[in-house]
C-alpha cells in the first residue's frame, strides 16, 4: 500500500531540486543541486549550459530526495513539476523526468506555476490564512506585484519592463567586478559603504511597474568616466536606489488594494536591507520564507502541487512547458 507522498521536482532556472511531501504537508526531504559555480565565469545564468547540467543533475536529485525522505519510487501517490515560467530548456528537462515518472508508476501529474510556489511558501508553517494578499515576487528574472484572493486566484497588476532586480544586481556587480552571484555580493560590500551616489529612481508613474535599465546605465556611466572612487559605496548607492523604488512601489499596492498581507518571496527577498526597509515603510504585516525558501526550491513547489491536486486535481501527460508569463 502506498504512503500518501508527493515528489516535486523544479528546474525552470538553474537549480536542479527535488522534494517529497507528507500527505499532513511536513516537507520530508528537500534536495538542491546548485550551478552556482558553472555561470560564475559569466556573471549570470547561461541558458544552454544550465539545461546541459540539468539533464546530468536531475536523476541523481530524485534519488537524493527520496532516500532523505525515506520512501521508495512505489510510495509516491502523485507528482509535481514546474511547468512555467523559466527557460525552456530547463523547464524541458524537469517535465520529461515527471511525466516518466508519473507515466511509468501509473501516478497523477501535477503542474505548478512557479511564481504561484513562491508566494505560496510565505504560508508554510502558518496556522493562519494569510489571504488576501499582495504577493511581491523578486528574483533574477521576475520583479512582479500580484493580487492574491487565493493560491490559486493570482492576478499580476505590475511587473518589470526591462530588467528584473536580480538581474539588475547580477549586471551592476558585473560593473564594479564583485563576483557572482550579484545580490549578495551587492549586499556585502554596501555594508562597507555610503548611499552618495545621485543615482536615479524611475518611477514609472500611474502604473505598478518597475524599470531598473536606467539605474545600471547611470552607474555604469560612472565607472566608464572614473568617476566612482569607491566600490563600496556605489554598491550601496546602487542598492538603495533599486530598494527604494521596489519598497514604495510595493507599500502604494497594499494600501490601494487594503489587503491584510504582503507576501515578499523570491531570491531578493533573502537580501537584508529590501527585508528591513519594506517591514518598516508596509501598512500591514510583511510575511517572508525562511531564506532556503526564498531562492528556488523543490519543497515549494510540492507544497503548492499538493494544494492544486487536493482543488484542481491532477493534469495529464499532453502538458508542455511555458517560459513566459
Amino acid at each position: 500500500m502506498r504512503r500518501p507522498c508527493l515528489l516535486a521536482i523544479e528546474s525552470s532556472c538553474d537549480e536542479t531540486a527535488a522534494a517529497v511531501i507528507a500527505d499532513n504537508g511536513q516537507i520530508l526531504s528537500s534536495v538542491i543541486a546548485s550551478q552556482q559555480e558553472l555561470h560564475a565565469e559569466f556573471g549570470g545564468v547561461v541558458p544552454e549550459i544550465a539545461s546541459r547540467a540539468h539533464v546530468g543533475r536531475i536523476l541523481p536529485t530524485i534519488k537524493s530526495a527520496l532516500t532523505q525522505a525515506k520512501v521508495s519510487p512505489s510510495d509516491l501517490s502523485a507528482v509535481a513539476v514546474t511547468s512555467e515560467p523559466g527557460l525552456v530548456g530547463s523547464l524541458l528537462v524537469g517535465l520529461t523526468a515527471a511525466k516518466t515518472l508519473a507515466m511509468s508508476l501509473n501516478i497523477p501529474l501535477v503542474t505548478v506555476n512557479h511564481i504561484d510556489a513562491h508566494i505560496y511558501a510565505c504560508g508554510l508553517g502558518r496556522s493562519g490564512d494569510v489571504y488576501p494578499c499582495v504577493g511581491f515576487v523578486v528574483s533574477g528574472g521576475h520583479t512582479n506585484l500580484y493580487d492574491c484572493c487565493s493560491p490559486t486566484d493570482l492576478k499580476m497588476i505590475g511587473g518589470t519592463t526591462d530588467d528584473a532586480a536580480g538581474e539588475a544586481f547580477d549586471k551592476a556587480a558585473r560593473i564594479l567586478e564583485l563576483g557572482y552571484p550579484g545580490g549578495p555580493a551587492i549586499e556585502h560590500a554596501a555594508t562597507n559603504g555610503s548611499d552618495t551616489l545621485n543615482l536615479p529612481r524611475a518611477w514609472l508613474k500611474g502604473t505598478n511597474d518597475f524599470s531598473f535599465s536606467g539605474l545600471k546605465t547611470a552607474l555604469m556611466r560612472l565607472v566608464d568616466g572614473g568617476e566612482i572612487t569607491s566600490a563600496e559605496d556605489a554598491a550601496a548607492s546602487f542598492q538603495s536606489a533599486l530598494v527604494n523604488v521596489l519598497v514604495r512601489k510595493t507599500v502604494a499596492v497594499a494600501k490601494k488594494h487594503r489587503v491584510n498581507h504582503v507576501l515578499l518571496v523570491g531570491g531578493v527577498a533573502s537580501n537584508r536591507f529590501l527585508r528591513r526597509r519594506l517591514i518598516e515603510a508596509s501598512p500591514v504585516e510583511v510575511l517572508i520564507p525562511d531564506p532556503v525558501l526564498c531562492t528556488d526550491n523543490a519543497a515549494m513547489i510540492a507544497a503548492c502541487g499538493y494544494y492544486r491536486m487536493q482543488n484542481r486535481g491532477a493534469g495529464g501527460l499532453y502538458i508542455d512547458v511555458y517560459p513566459s508569463l
